[in-house]
């Protein structure tokens, strides 16, 4: 049921909103242009549109939180909360409304919880510092709230540091922390974006609890339309800047008036079929039209299927010092056995902690196994030398979650592209390396000229597609997709996971996919491994894991899919 609002006296008002940033002394760059919308009392407010749409620096001027030194707001614009202008108050009159009547959950918690305090000062500062709480009324309003969030025995975990708990721990702390004094408008900037299926819908299902129970309004900013449609009561969707459009979150997503908005719509992968390929927000931009009628693929693996990779009984473990002499062992990869077909892809699925990502890098031995094989063309790669196991090594490549991170900032993309292949003997010459990595980026669908430029030039998905050019220069035959499109916005996501279907059809490539996304597993693979505390869970066929899920795990991760509008209130 959607919550009753009172649009004629909305909470925060915000007219003619306009945002730029000097770039240098003659440069400047508007990020938000002229955005107009309400926040009404005790409703959820979605703020949705992709990378550089202008979301976040809109949420950012709502709290005065923009770069002093660089970032100018027209003079124009108005944020009216409390019959005050926000954008008019100055530094010390924003620091009283910061936390005590506006306050926001940031997208990454790690980076925004401080790791040399405990959660519990953490808390109590924000109730020093804008309620006068303090001593041990502090602490017991800290325990309170931190039981509020779900977090279990608030009063032993009051003392802990972020390091020491989980990411969906970390993640209600900082919910903790927003409510703590009661605001009358929290904002959730991307709360649940790298989080797993299960703990997202904790964090959704928790800030629509607190929401009611609190009758407080939330500004929630994301780009997963399937996660608004389990939240939103209005939906804004805003790009390069400007609202494209605005209204009940039923009108959006049953008839959504704008080309991008549909567009959005149609880009995630959907659960109850499986496209040749995804539409992508350019298909709808031309025409409006969409990309017609797209026939489905038909994903599975048989018993004839040629196998590339056999691995049984693999096992890993770590171990940390106990006391003097002792050591404690923690097994992360247990009995893991699988086959990989020739030109198919597994999925390999799970919450953090399950051991899917040290599969991967212990098939490709950055971890190195502590029991059994991996026989590839019958050979175990896991029991030969390092350099035995090097004409191997460029034949099973990893693209790694973050392009931001695994590419080399001092590098043009020239160079990242053509040192594997230096390394590895491909190529007779400087020249034959260059032109091959040329037809590589075509490949990828990037321009020549992307030789010539360093990786900051290129935006997330771009970065995404040169990882996978590099990876290709070694011609392997697996690829490990370790949550490669999870850091994604869903036009992207839809743009790489097409390229990745192209290139396993055109190189037979075979692929271990691993990501807590569920939709988008289900989208790419023929075969899904469900994993829990180490070990295998199911293994199946991705169809029949889906529709017919044996374990209770299993059952648990799939009842946890953002449905979107459709799944979750479109029948309430």
């Amino acid at each position: 049921m959607e919550a009753t609002t009172n649009t004629s006296d909305p909470l925060i008002s915000v007219r003619d909103l306009s945002v730029s940033f000097r770039l240098d002394r003659r440069t400047t760059f508007e990020a938000v242009t002229s955005v107009s919308f309400d926040v009404p009392r005790n409703a959820t407010v979605a703020l949705v549109g992709e990378s550089g749409s202008g979301k976040s620096v809109t949420a950012l001027a709502l709290l005065g939180l923009l770069p002093r030194e660089n970032s100018i707001v027209d003079a124009k614009s108005r944020i009216m909360f409390g019959g005050r202008n926000l954008a008019q108050l100055s530094f010390r009159e924003m620091q009283d409304v910061r936390g005590a009547e506006i306050s926001m959950i940031f997208q990454e918690p790690m980076t925004s919880l401080n790791p040399v305090f405990t959660v519990g000062f953490q808390i109590e500062e924000a109730l020093r510092l804008h309620m006068g709480i303090t001593g041990a009324k502090a602490r017991r309003r800290a325990i309170e709230v931190l039981a509020e969030v779900g977090i279990p025995e608030p009063d032993r975990r009051i003392d802990m540091y972020p390091s020491q708990m989980s990411g969906g721990q970390q993640q209600r702390v900082m919910i903790a922390m927003a409510i703590a004094c009661e605001p009358k408008l929290l904002i959730a900037d991307e709360p649940t974006t790298a989080l797993d299926v299960t703990i997202q819908k904790q964090i959704l299902d928790l800030i629509s609890a607190l929401q009611k129970r609190r009758q407080m309004s939330v500004l929630f900013i994301t780009h997963d339309l399937a996660v608004v449609g389990e939240i939103a009561d209005q939906v804004i969707v805003m790009r390069n800047g400007e609202i494209r459009e605005q209204g009940p979150a039923k009108q959006i997503f049953e008839q959504p008036q704008d080309t991008y908005t549909r567009a959005l719509l149609q880009c995630r992968p959907q659960l109850d079929r499986r496209p040749q390929r995804l539409p992508v927000i350019e298909d709808f931009m031309g025409s409006g039209d969409g990309p017609g009628d797209i026939p489905d693929r038909v994903r599975g693996v048989s018993a004839g299927d040629a196998i590339v990779l056999r691995v049984r009984d693999l096992g890993k473990s770590f171990y940390s010092r106990e006391g003097l002499f002792g050591r404690r062992e923690f097994k992360a990869v247990r009995n893991v056995s699988f086959d990989l077909p020739k030109g198919k892809t597994l999925g390999l699925v799970g919450e953090s902690g399950s051991g899917k990502t040290t599969v991967g890098l212990t098939l490709m031995r950055l971890h190195e196994a502590t029991t059994g094989e991996a026989l590839f063309e019958g050979r175990d790669i896991l029991g030969m030398s390092a350099k035995e196991f090097l004409q191997y090594k460029r034949r099973i490549q990893i693209i790694f979650q973050n392009p931001y991170a695994s590419l080399n900032p001092r590098f043009i993309v020239g160079q990242i592209l053509t040192e594997p292949m230096e390394i590895h003997g491909i190529g007779s010459s400087a020249q034959e390396r260059t032109e091959l990595a040329f037809e590589l980026l075509a490949k990828v669908g990037l321009p020549e000229v992307s030789f010539y430029k360093y990786p900051h030039e290129f935006s997330g998905g771009q970065r995404q597609r040169i990882a996978i050019a590099r990876c290709l220069t070694l011609k392997p035959d697996i690829l490990i997709c370790d949550e490669s499109v999870s850091a994604l916005d869903v036009s992207v996501q839809a743009q790489v996971l097409n390229l990745l279907g192209d290139l396993q059809a055109e190189f037979g490539l075979s692929y271990i996919f691993i990501s807590h996304d569920l939709a988008v597993v289900k989208y790419i693979s023929d075969q899904i491994m469900v994993m829990n505390d180490g070990a295998i869970v199911e293994i199946g066929n991705s169809d029949d894991v889906y529709r017919n899920p044996r374990e209770e795990y299993t059952q648990r991760l799939l009842a946890s899919i953002p449905k979107g509008w459709q799944g979750s209130r479109a029948t309430a």
